[in-house]
């Protein structure tokens, strides 16, 4: 095996990626016209919706930037979003910058945007230089600043999403990957839009999913669909999304199938097919608010009070304060329409100083809306001539969006549905779509592990390419039709021999309206480089005829934004070869690998690629000219006749497809791209945006901590134990630093740097900060003296103790060694006894061994005198330390710095609690060693008639006696006996007794003194009970008697 420092390093590197990216969270984005909502998936997050700075579950989609007084090059203003940034609409109605989406990737010259314009009249709307689409200048910034584009505003809103997302993640959570729902009929330039904000804000898109499908995902993820493999029938629905910009007809195939699973299993998973899709681009709640604003513009106009002015409608609509109310009034009033019969609205000063009131019902509003009402059959319809279905088709209709709310809309789909049971509203109409969203991202991560369904998006638009063939004509050819799968690849021939261009388009209809022109709006083109080259090739060396040549291309739309792919692009030739049978020498070579000198090395593409090809839906390999062979093999009756004579085979002629990789270079078209350098400027201009909201916000910080500040000062003043540590002086001065800086914020501080108002609050706490510890000390230092005066008490007996333990260690020793040499002595000077028996010993008795007898000694002390010279000197010192620190702090008053400080109190008791620590660790430290004696072992008895004659007559007791005792740990057991018999239970109980009664009998302080040095002392629910001992007693009397 080889190993190489290089291949460790880059397994390491994955190994790490790996790790990394297991470890990191992905969120959905329901990028909506007016709300936009996340759903934050993360491991022990199952699946959540974002919550907003204010605990709401989605946002509006608004950016507002805060004009400053005093404008300055390079400065940013305040930034807000959401409710907060449309509730200064009517203040700055030309910084606040609402419902985007729709439009996103298009220019400024399309009547959408013009329509956009138009409704928010305040808007400084201009052409982006590069690529003449929407852009807006602010009147927050200096007039040099460049106009942000609708990418950068875009790019904002999903960057606080993402701040709010990291919040609820926890901290130190980092979040890159999301997958953003966008309109089925968004074109390739619009998905670039959304690609480029997602790229600004520093975020990695996984995928865009249509709004349909992302519904269907979250209505599959509780639900299991037949599986067509066992019989069972897909479910067909419609998702009707009608939005605040657009209404969306998604038709879904649901069902379940059965397909391999690791090893030989099998496993069910489901799946959901987009069949086709149906829009209105402008149809939703703002074209509906639109029709309430141009009612509400005119009875304005037509009112007496205006009339004095004789004001135009144009003249209203292009007022932008004013337009800004009537349109963010105009969907309180819808929404109230909505469940109620009437409404009305007032306004102050709508136009001029001129009051208006206005009343609508919902007849008037309904009928105002006919045209629009008529609009949602054709949507519908289209969906479902794209899926060739018919409405009885249909098994359901899954609402989605807020205008459904809308009394009318669900009249005009039960009129098209023609039952309205087929309409559910069994998944939430806000949140399926953010949920289905979250749910793909998490199929997407390595991270996650969830319930297996294959989702399809269709590709909506049709698609081809266009080149000129070898005839030097112009040749058109449609590989994907608008139900077409994302993802499944198409190949095609060509006849070309020099080099060409193929370009690829998008055919969108003229009446989508997103950019003039043709239908078939260029996508990519591909150039080749090497083809003329290649050709030569394969004429020169294999000698390949034009009609033989041919040029594959193998694309797919890509299933993450739906963008041309190109897999394979090669031109072969098929050649006949002959085949030779090879030498020994030559079949040793391909046995390990040499092969011949003139074989040709694999190409990086070499192996079988499935591709689907459009004319003939087959399955086509592509190899290299290295392994490519198609030669028949020959059949068994060849095979026996050429080993038969081998000198007469001819060489076998076979066909080969000789493969050149072609090299290419392609180039995105449409809209021109943003160069390298005006991407990183705008990258740079947001995180400067971001510095400056952040050092807004420590600003802030700073302000209200100085004026809070301020408020404290005041309370203090106030309080009696405040006044009772602090001078008359101090009070003083401290006041009148209060009430000054007071002054100072209300009068142009509030607008100081973080700088200032840190100094300030700085000069305020230095006055404070003293007299609050005299406070705080004065409150807790008798506390504290109490402690240190109970661990010194606690000290001086733990000394006293150990002390009285020392000398009485020391007495016992002393005793037991001279009643130790007084047993030797009269050992030495005892006169030995004769035995008579002992000629007549049996030699078996010699076999046996007897433990040597030990010699009985004492413990050594637990303690020494050493051990409690530097406890005393320690007890000593933090004596004599506290009693000079009471006198000291007793003279001083109340308003002068302690000298007796808590913390030196609490670090003297600590130093008095380890060492009382130390003293108790030293004595679990000695070994246990129980204070029963061993009993000593005695020889075997000798076998003599005699022995046993004088054995029996206290038989009994020498049983006894034998049978039970303790081990050398102290611990109770038993032996067998010379005849092989267990001790019975009363010889048991009678032992157990008679322990009990040694215990009880013992002197209760020799009992302390056994436990200070260290020994296990029997507690005292082991002695026996009064009644126990009462009952020996009866018993010993009556044995008197006896």
């Amino acid at each position: 095996m080889l190993r190489s420092p290089v291949l460790a390093f880059v397994c390491l590197f994955f190994l790490f990626s790996s790790t990394a990216l297991a470890a990191s969270a992905v969120i959905g984005v329901d990028l909506g016209t007016e709300y936009i909502k996340a759903a934050l998936v993360k491991p022990g997050i199952p699946l959540e919706i974002v919550l907003t700075k204010d605990s709401r579950r989605k946002e509006m989609s608004a950016v507002a930037f805060k004009p400053s007084k005093n404008i300055k090059s390079g400065d940013f203003p305040e930034r807000v979003y959401g409710s907060d940034a449309l509730a200064l609409s009517a203040r700055f109605p030309g910084d606040v910058y609402p419902n985007l989406k729709r439009v996103l990737g298009l220019g400024v010259d399309n009547s959408v945007v013009k329509e956009y314009a138009s409704r928010h009249p305040a808007l400084k709307l201009e052409a982006e230089k590069t690529r003449a689409t929407a852009a807006f200048r602010s009147g927050a910034f200096p007039a040099d600043e460049e106009a942000w584009m609708v990418e950068e505003i875009l790019a904002m809103e999903l960057q606080s999403i993402q701040k709010n997302a990291e919040a609820m993640a926890g901290k130190d959570s980092v979040i890159k990957d999301l997958v953003v729902t966008i309109p089925p009929f968004y074109t390739a330039q619009e998905k670039r839009a959304v690609e480029l904000a997602a790229k600004l804000a520093g975020l990695r898109l996984l995928e865009l999913v249509s709004d349909g499908l992302a519904v269907g995902l979250n209505y599959a993820t509780s639900r299991t669909f037949p599986s067509i493999n066992e019989g069972g029938k897909p479910e067909y629905h419609m998702v009707f999304d009608m939005g605040a910009g657009s209404t969306k007809a998604t038709i879904l195939k649901f069902q379940g199938r059965t397909v391999k699973d690791v090893g030989k299993f099998n496993k069910t998973i489901q799946e959901v097919q987009v069949l086709g899709s149906g829009w209105d681009r402008t149809l939703g709640g703002d074209a509906l608010n639109a029709v309430i604003m141009d009612d509400m513009i005119t009875q304005f106009v037509a009112s007496p009070k205006a009339k004095s002015l004789s004001p135009t409608i144009e003249a209203v609509q292009g007022h932008g304060r004013a337009a800004a109310k009537l349109l963010k009034e105009a969907e309180k009033l819808r929404q109230v329409l909505s469940a109620n019969a009437n409404t009305q609205a007032s306004f102050e000063g709508l136009y001029e100083d001129i009051d208006f009131k206005y009343k609508i019902s919902r007849a008037d509003f309904e009928k105002m809306t006919e045209a629009y009402a008529a609009r949602i059959g054709v949507a519908v319809q289209k969906a479902l001539d794209m899926a060739n279905m018919d409405v009885k088709d249909l098994d359901s209709v899954i609402l989605h969006g807020g205008a459904i709310r809308t009394p009318f809309v669900q009249k005009a789909l039960e009129k098209i549905v023609g039952a309205s049971d087929k309409i559910r509203s069994n998944v939430n109409s806000d949140e399926a779509a953010v949920f289905g969203a979250g749910f793909r991202g998490a199929g997407l991560s390595p991270s996650f592990r969830v319930k297996e369904i294959r989702a399809f998006e269709g590709a909506a638009y049709a698609a081809g390419i266009k080149w000129t063939n070898i005839h030097e004509k112009p040749q058109h050819q449609r590989l994907w039709q608008s139900t077409s799968f994302l993802g499944a690849e198409k190949q095609y021939a060509f006849k070309n021999q020099k080099e060409f261009t193929i370009d690829f388009y998008q055919h969108i209809p003229s009446s989508e309206n997103v950019s003039p022109g043709s239908a078939e709006k260029e996508l990519l083109t591909l150039t080749s480089q090497n083809l003329t080259e290649s050709v030569s090739r394969l004429k020169d060396n294999f000698g390949c005829t034009d009609g033989d040549i041919n040029v594959r291309l193998t694309t797919r739309l890509s299933p993450v934004n739906g963008e041309v792919e190109i897999i394979k692009f090669i031109v072969d030739c098929e050649v006949d070869v002959s085949e030779e049978k090879e030498s020994m020498v030559d079949s040793v070579k391909g046995l390990f690998g040499f092969g011949k000198k003139d074989q040709v090395p694999l190409a990086e593409d070499a192996g079988e690629t499935e591709t689907v090809s459009e004319s003939t839906s087959t399955t086509e390999t592509s190899t290299s000219s290295s392994s490519s062979s198609t030669s028949t093999p020959s059949t068994s009756s060849a095979s026996a006749k050429e080993s038969k004579d081998a000198k007469d085979t001819k060489p076998k002629q076979t066909k080969r497809l000789e493969v050149i990789p072609l090299k290419y270079t392609t180039e995105m078209k449409g809209l021109p791209q943003i160069p390298t350098a005006e991407i990183k400027r705008m990258k740079d201009r947001l995180q400067s945006f971001d510095d400056a909201d952040r050092s807004k916000r420590l600003r802030e910080e700073s302000l209200n901590q100085l004026e809070g500040f301020t408020y404290k000062v005041r309370d203090l003043l106030d309080k009696p134990e405040f006044i009772g540590a602090s001078t008359e002086e101090e009070r003083a001065s401290l006041e009148s630093k209060s009430k000054a800086a007071s002054d100072w914020i209300y009068s142009g501080g509030a607008d100081a740097s973080r700088e200032e108002l840190k100094a300030k609050l700085k000069e305020m706490k230095d006055s404070v900060t003293p007299i609050e510890f005299r406070m705080d000390e004065a409150a807790t230092r008798p506390e504290k003296i109490k402690a240190l005066q109970d661990a010194l008490s606690q000290t001086k007996q733990v000394i006293a103790g150990i002390t009285e333990q020392i000398h009485n260690d020391t007495k016992a020793h002393a005793s037991f060694s001279s009643s130790k040499s007084a047993a030797a002595s009269a050992t030495t000077t005892a006169a030995p006894t004769s035995n008579e028996f002992e000629g007549l010993e049996d030699e078996e008795a010699t076999e046996t061994t007897s433990a040597p007898i030990e010699e009985e000694t004492m413990d050594p002390p637990v303690y020494t005198k050493e051990d409690l010279v530097k406890p005393q000197a320690q007890y000593d010192t933090i004596s004599k330390w506290l009693a000079e620190k009471l006198a000291e702090q007793e003279e001083l008053s109340e308003t002068a710095d302690p000298v007796l400080l808590t913390k030196d109190l609490t670090a003297k008791s600590k130093e008095l609690t380890d060492m009382h620590v130390n003293l108790i660790m030293k004595s679990m430290k000695q070994p246990y060693k129980s204070k029963r004696p061993t009993p000593k072992l005695k020889k075997k008895a000798k076998k003599t008639s005699t022995k046993k004659a004088k054995g029996s007559k206290t038989g009994s007791a020498e049983k006894a006696e034998k049978t039970l005792g303790f081990t050398e740990d102290g611990m109770p057991s038993f032996k067998i006996g010379e005849d092989g018999e267990m001790p019975t239970e009363e010889e048991i109980m009678a032992w157990i007794e008679k322990s009990k009664a040694e215990n009880a009998a013992a002197d209760p302080k020799a009992q302390n003194e056994r436990y200070y040095a260290g020994e296990q002392v029997v507690p005292d629910d082991e002695l026996p009970t009064t009644d126990e001992v009462k009952k020996d007693e009866e018993k010993v009397g009556k044995h008197d008697e006896l």
